[in-house]
């Protein structure tokens, strides 16, 4: 038997996914209705509408089961009742990078990732090597834009 495999997330994370398959499922009725008009307006064998209508509700559908098993296997972490010396997922990380500029990153979930934001999967490249590291710890990160260099600031569970 296989074992389902987790998928840490914070709780904003987990809201935003209840959210989304919330729209999702009120605008179910909706493409039913669009589809029943289109189907009025007769021969479907070149009904844009009722094509476009079609392709919308297997996009829901795949969307809403995609959603749903993402819930299922969710585990909610609160990082605020984490503790620690080292960087794991949840924590905030200040970093200090080439030029001595701090840069803050959270570690989370792939789907809630924002790096922008200051939000960074523990999957990505330099969620990876910030994993298990300490305080005045140097890291050398690959990345698309070339080789960075860090040191970590200060972990926090915030």
């Amino acid at each position: 038997m296989a074992s389902v495999e987790k998928l840490p997330m914070l709780a904003g994370g987990y809201e935003r996914l209840v959210a989304e398959l919330k729209a999702l499922r009120e605008e179910r009725p909706l493409i039913v209705d669009a589809i029943e008009e289109a189907r009025a307006h007769g021969d479907l064998s070149e009904n844009a509408e009722y094509h476009a209508a079609k392709e919308r509700q297997g996009q829901v559908e795949a969307t809403i089961a995609d959603l749903e098993d993402r819930m299922s296997r969710a585990q909610i972490i609160d990082p605020s009742t984490l503790s620690g010396d080292k960087i794991i997922f949840g924590a905030t990380v200040t970093l200090l990078d080439e030029d001595d500029k701090p840069v803050k990153y959270q570690i989370v979930g792939p789907y809630e990732a924002d790096a922008k934001n200051g939000m960074i999967s523990y999957n990505s490249p330099l969620g990876k090597a910030l994993i298990g590291r300490k305080v005045d710890e140097e890291i050398e990160v690959t990345v698309p834009s070339g080789d960075k260099f860090y040191l970590v600031q200060k972990i926090e569970f915030i």
